[in-house]
């Protein structure tokens, strides 16, 4: 149980992770805030306790003292791990799908239901009787 409670501590930077300007280490932890931890998966660099975390963030941060831009930083760490470094990733040609999914399932979903509906309080009108059907249901109606 005091594992479990101990994981947050161990996830906070220690003082020899900061940068002193604070302008500089407010950008990296914001880069590091955009990159997910490749152990973890589910958590930005800046909030996991993992050592290829850590050491990601010390790559960020001195890329940050260098005077390199986010942006830079960023098209640095995807070029070298891929798209899934990013925990959101960019809207372009090859992560379109992943973006437009749940905008796609969502409307395929309301026409099957506007479908189902229709369907349910506006039945399609039934073809008129032939003559031997008519002849036919007249005979079962009087009994002749």
């Amino acid at each position: 149980m005091l594992m479990a409670f101990s994981h947050q501590a161990w996830s906070v930077e220690s003082p020899r992770e900061l940068l002193p300007n604070p302008q500089q280490e407010a950008q990296a932890e914001e880069v590091g805030r955009q990159l997910r931890c490749l152990v973890c998966q589910n958590e930005s660099i800046e909030d996991s306790s993992a050592p290829l975390a850590r050491d990601l963030r010390q790559i960020v941060r001195q890329q940050v003292s260098q005077g390199r831009t986010s942006h830079d930083i960023l098209k640095w760490m995807t070029h070298r791990y891929g798209d899934f470094i990013r925990l959101k990733p960019v809207f372009d040609r090859g992560t379109a799908l992943l973006w437009l999914m749940p905008i796609l399932s969502l409307g395929g979903a309301l026409l099957l239901a506007r479908r189902l509906w229709r369907r349910r309080h506006h039945p399609l009108p039934l073809p008129p009787l032939s003559g031997e059907e008519k002849a036919r249901l007249h005979k079962l109606l009087t009994g002749d």
